[in-house]
């Protein structure tokens, strides 16, 4: 990546997760990812003592040799951030949520966007509810009918420029 996209990601991530546990209302603890050290997660224990963690990372980027490359990021909950370490202080841990992962494939300037729709998705999959009726801020490809159900989704801006990469 480029030092631009790498600075860009690093600041929409520390946003994203501050605000984050501000609209989840419970407490959130960040960290480094096992797989990458650049990356951070933030993670935060659900009612039924679950650690659940959200990941955000350039699915695409420009780099020194692709300059013109999309710039595309995803949010991974619960899902591609390897091996991550269950809280050992103050937080009362059964393990890992295993139950959901969902990922959303966004465009930068999205993702803020897309944070009031994703912690209502989230609550809701916490209360176990069977569906979600909130409307995303932009549309949204879903690999189900149901984004209850779903486990990936892309904002119709992402998947658009990430197919027309694939058509030059």
């Amino acid at each position: 990546m480029t030092p631009e996209a790498i600075r860009l990601v690093s600041n929409l991530r520390r946003e994203f997760y501050s605000l984050f546990s501000t609209e989840m209302n419970v407490p959130i603890k960040i960290s480094s990812s096992s797989y990458n050290s650049s990356s951070s997660i933030a993670s935060w224990v659900d009612e039924k003592e679950r650690l659940n963690y959200i990941n955000i990372y350039a699915y695409k980027a420009p780099d020194a040799l692709l300059n013109q490359r999309p710039f595309i990021l995803r949010i991974a909950i619960n899902k591609g951030a390897g091996n991550i370490t269950i809280p050992r202080q103050a937080q009362i841990c059964r393990g890992l949520n295993k139950g959901w992962q969902f990922e959303l494939t966004v465009l930068p300037e999205e993702i803020l966007d897309f944070l009031p729709w994703l912690v209502g998705l989230v609550k809701a999959k916490a209360k176990g509810a069977s569906s979600f009726a909130e409307v995303p801020p932009y549309p949204v490809n879903l690999d189900t009918s149901n984004v209850i159900f779903s486990t990936a989704a892309w904002s119709q801006e992402a998947g658009r420029i990430a197919a027309l990469q694939y058509q030059d």
